[in-house]
């Protein structure tokens, strides 16, 4: 994530893991039985590839298995949807795959966002831009995932406690092409209250991202949490004091506890979070 990083929006090809107000959708929708066809190439720091539809080409800056960030030869970057022979390595059509261990750099580690961070990267001052979103539980579990990219890209996480006073947040906040903001919003469905404050926001220096879920434990894959499915809760109850009741958990602090526990990676979320975070870092790393 360099200086002079210019990022594209992530892909996803699941219609649930763009946010509503997307129009920028470029997704490669190449079957999966035609992963057969692709020689595996891992997508090791560094490693020059061609997006083959787009004509980018650059080198591998981080990778998560479903989406890959390279970097071209002016220091734009730029995030895709990893498909089977989405991409080129010396002429030749491949699959990008997560390199061994041991095929990274000394210098280099996974992160738990599966992108490959410094080791020792030095500590950075919070830049003006800033990741906003709804309570300290989206802010504590996008952290735990997100940490390493966002210090890197030294950005804070503020939670909102809400969002029916976005507008007003907003405007105040004064974002600019230098100060920019990205916003995390639960429950971004056409028709809800969440999309309507969302558009009268969105545009320019401001991103307005989300997930479908009424809340962000939902986020949560339940095979993370050793469950079959997250609980219905009917409207009007209470979603969090009801899924507990469900699930025989002792409350909402007991069940932050678990879903909180139950997340060591992008792996144990919903593709709709993972896919609204990464389009916000992408949004919040275009000033650098």
């Amino acid at each position: 994530m360099g200086s002079a990083a210019v990022r594209s929006a992530a892909v996803t090809d699941h219609p649930r893991d763009h946010d509503v107000l997307a129009d920028d959708i470029l997704a490669d929708r190449r079957p999966v039985a035609m992963r057969a066809r692709y020689p595996s190439v891992a997508a090791t720091p560094d490693l020059v590839v061609l997006h083959r539809s787009t004509g980018v080409r650059g080198a591998v800056r981080t990778f998560t298995g479903d989406l890959v960030r390279i970097r071209d030869a002016r220091g734009g970057e730029h995030t895709f949807r990893n498909e089977p022979g989405a991409f080129a390595v010396q002429g030749e059509t491949v699959v990008l795959v997560r390199p061994a261990a041991t095929a990274t750099s000394p210098s280099v580690r996974v992160s738990a966002a599966g992108a490959l961070v410094a080791v020792d990267a030095p500590a950075r001052v919070a830049r003006a831009s800033r990741l906003w979103v709804e309570g300290d539980h989206d802010a504590r579990l996008v952290e735990r995932v997100w940490g390493d990219e966002l210090r890197e890209l030294a950005v804070v996480v503020e939670p909102m406690g809400g969002a029916d006073d976005l507008p007003d947040r907003v405007a105040e906040f004064g974002p600019t092409d230098e100060r920019r903001l990205a916003v995390l919003l639960d429950h971004l469905v056409e028709g809800s209250k969440e999309t309507r404050l969302a558009r009268a926001v969105a545009g320019g220096p401001v991103l307005v991202v989300g997930h479908p879920y009424v809340d962000v434990w939902q986020c949560v894959r339940p095979r993370s949490l050793g469950i079959e499915a997250w609980p219905e809760v009917p409207r009007g109850e209470d979603w969090k004091t009801g899924v507990c009741r469900r699930l025989g958990w002792d409350g909402p602090r007991e069940g932050w506890a678990r879903v909180l526990a139950a997340v060591d990676s992008y792996a144990d979320l919903d593709s709709a979070l993972v896919g609204s975070v990464e389009r916000a870092l992408d949004h919040l790393a275009g000033d650098t």
